[in-house]
Order: structure tokens, then C-alpha cells, then sequence
């Protein structure tokens, strides 16, 4: 979905007057000047306004924001990199948009679930206060629905995996496109459903969609082998499951589940995953870690087998580049001075010294030096 034309309009205006301007502002640009007017009316980086925050449950909350100048529209189910400053620290997080594209307040929103080990998430839903500026990317991503080609969907979801198929959903009741759609979601418990009384409004006033909450918890000592993803209770839930295109969203057990089954009945064409972690290979029992060196930080710091070495760097005080934490965007590289690093995801051992190596996803393998 395109900027609007009122935004298009503001930022060609502001760009013609800059390039007079910066004339003046040498050695910085004019919009360095503007951002200590308004954050939002700078064009060197892109800003965002916090102008609302909503708890959805006990541990996730909704925050609304409002982009500056440089800001696209996004497609629903696309994500978006934020930028989160702890502590005289820049941290980089990625998280769904989990408003649809046709919000007319030029805002968008992101849900943010906190996790136990997430610092992040944890300092995200309980401290940002309305009036921040955190500084933001542009929406990304493959995870959305075809505009030309109507699909029946399937989504398949759990925990905040739940915020694309929120935004396709109701992206989809505001264009008045809404098909025959079937939700498969999974939480504890029925007060843990991330949009859940908005979602179960939406399956009681629209017929075509039809939401299944498993509540993962009411099934006791049978969690494991009937509360969880499996054929029995796909095939119980939505009996034409293979007439449809599945999109699913959630924790790396899930979708492990969903995608061996969709395998294993030829129909891997018609799936489509977000993940909001790497998967991971079983490290080997003998593996080792060993001392981490950051050559241009000067400094040293011992490292187990199996935390990333961005992680390594970041829990040493360091502030290093990185942005999608999974290995996909390429902001955290770097180059391996000498010697060994273990590739998470494939097991594979680095040790030619100059290779590259992501360090959201790799780990010490023995002593290792870093340039950066």
C-alpha cells in the first residue's frame, strides 16, 4: 500500500527546500536541525511518535505509532524494525504491524508479547510511555496475502504469532474481501489470546470467519498429545484443510509441527510461515566454547557453546549492529580474524580467517577474534 497523497505531497516539498538549505547547514543537513523541532519532520532518519500504549494481556501490550515523513504504507502481515535505547544502550528489535494498512490516523501499530529471558520485550511492555521516539525502519517482508488471487486461508497460530493474522484479518473486513477464513489459535489459556475479545467480535458479527481458540492448559497431562498442533484435531477443525492456503505464525515447535505435516501430505506449496526466531541446530555434547575477542572494542570475554555471539558481545557491555537477530537481515556481520565460530542453524564450523560471520547466529567454537 502506497504513502498517501498528503504524505507524498510533504516530503517531495520538504526534499526540494533541503537541497537550498543544506547548503547553509554544512557540515550537517538541515534535517538535523529540524529533528529538535519535531523528531517526525526529519528526513536522515526515520522516527516514530509513541501515542498510545494498551495493555492486550498481562504480558503483551499494543503500542501506537506515529511515523515521520520518510514512512511507506505497509501490506498486512509485513514487519517492521524498531529501535529500542536502554540504558545509554541501541538495541534493534523486528515485530509484526498488527494494524491493517487501510488505518486512516496515519499510525501504525505493534504488539509486543515480553518473554522470560527477553530483556527487550520485557523493557518494551513496561516502560515505554506515550510521547518516546524510538527511531523505526520501513515495513518488510514476504508474509501476506496475494492482491489478485482471492485464497481461502488457513491461519495456524500461537502466542503473539497471532499479530500477521490480526492485520490480514482485519485488513481484509475494511476492503469488504473478507472469504471463507479459518483460525486455529493456541494459548494457556483463554485470557492469555492476544486480541482476543477484538477477535471473537469479529468471529460472532462475520460468519465467514471462524475462529477455534485451543487453550493449551484446560487439556492437563494430555497437552502434550491433544492439545498441541496434530492431523486428528486439524482435520476436526477444518475439515478442508487441503483446499486452502495456510499462513502460520508462532513458536519454532509449532511450526516445526505444521510444516512436517504439510510435508508429508504434498502440500508444502500451500504454506506459508513467519518465524520470529532462527531454527536452531542440537549442538553437539562435545562441543566447546571458548574466549571471544572483540578486536576494535579491546575486549575479551568468555563464551559458552551456544549463545550468539551477539548476545556474547552485548552482555559484555558492547553495542553492536544488528537488526533482525535471525540471520536474515545481515546487519550484525562481521569478519573472523582467527579462529573457530559454530553457525547455529547448520552446525557448520567457520575457521578461515576472513569470513564472514552473523553474529545473531553463530557461536564460539573454541577461542575466537572478532573485528569489531
Amino acid at each position: 500500500m502506497q504513502p498517501s497523497n498528503g504524505r507524498e505531497t510533504a516530503t517531495t516539498l520538504w526534499s526540494k527546500i533541503a537541497v537550498i538549505t543544506d547548503l547553509f547547514a554544512f557540515p550537517l543537513k538541515t534535517s538535523h536541525y529540524v529533528e529538535l523541532v519535531n523528531p517526525l519532520w526529519t528526513t536522515h532518519k526515520l522516527q516514530a511518535r509513541v501515542e498510545s500504549v494498551w495493555d492486550e494481556t498481562k504480558d503483551a501490550r499494543t503500542i501506537t505509532l506515529k511515523p515521520g515523513l520518510n514512512w511507506r504504507g505497509h501490506r498486512a502481515g509485513q514487519h517492521v524494525r524498531v529501535g529500542i535505547p536502554v540504558g545509554g544502550m541501541h538495541y534493534t528489535r523486528t515485530y509484526t504491524i498488527s494494524s491493517p494498512p487501510e488505518r486512516d490516523d496515519g499510525c501504525f501499530t505493534i504488539t509486543v508479547k515480553a518473554i522470560a529471558d527477553g530483556r527487550i520485550s520485557r523493557h518494551i511492555v513496561r516502560n515505554i510511555k506515550v510521547g518516546d521516539y524510538l527511531p523505526i525502519g520501513l515495513p518488510q517482508g514476504d508474509f501476506y496475502m496475494p492482491d489478485a488471487q482471492p485464497v481461502k486461508p488457513l491461519f495456524i497460530t500461537a502466542g503473539s504469532g497471532i499479530t500477521p493474522a490480526k492485520s490480514m484479518v482485519t485488513s481484509l473486513i475494511a476492503r469488504e474481501r473478507l472469504p471463507d477464513s479459518v483460525h486455529i489459535h493456541y494459548a494457556p489459556h483463554e485470557f492469555d489470546v492476544i486480541f482476543g475479545q477484538e477477535l471473537r467480535r469479529v468471529a460472532q458479527t462475520k460468519p465467514l470467519y471462524k475462529l477455534y481458540e485451543v487453550h493449551t492448559h484446560d487439556f492437563g497431562e494430555d497437552k502434550q498429545t491433544k492439545a498441541y498442533f496434530n492431523e486428528e484435531q486439524l482435520r476436526r477443525l477444518c475439515p478442508d484443510w487441503r483446499e486452502r492456503e495456510v499462513y502460520a505464525c508462532g513458536p519454532p515447535s509449532l511450526l516445526a509441527s505444521v510444516e512436517k505435516h504439510f510435508e508429508q501430505a504434498g502440500r508444502s506449496r500451500y504454506l506459508h510461515i513467519e518465524r520470529f526466531l532462527a531454527t536452531f541446530a542440537e549442538v553437539p555434547k562435545d562441543a566447546v566454547g571458548g574466549l571471544v575477542r572483540f578486536a576494535k572494542s579491546d575486549v575479551a570475554v568468555q563464551a559458552d557453546r551456544q549463545t550468539t555471539l551477539l548476545r556474547v558481545a552485548e552482555d559484555a557491555g558492547l553495542n553492536p549492529p544488528h537488526g533482525c537477530r535471525m540471520g536474515i537481515c545481515h546487519t550484525c556481520n562481521t569478519t573472523l580474524v582467527s579462529g573457530c565460530v559454530r553457525d547455529l542453524r547448520t552446525g557448520k564450523i567457520i575457521n578461515e580467517a576472513g569470513s564472514i560471520v552473523q553474529t545473531c547466529i553463530c557461536a564460539a567454537a573454541g577461542d575466537c577474534e572478532l573485528n569489531q
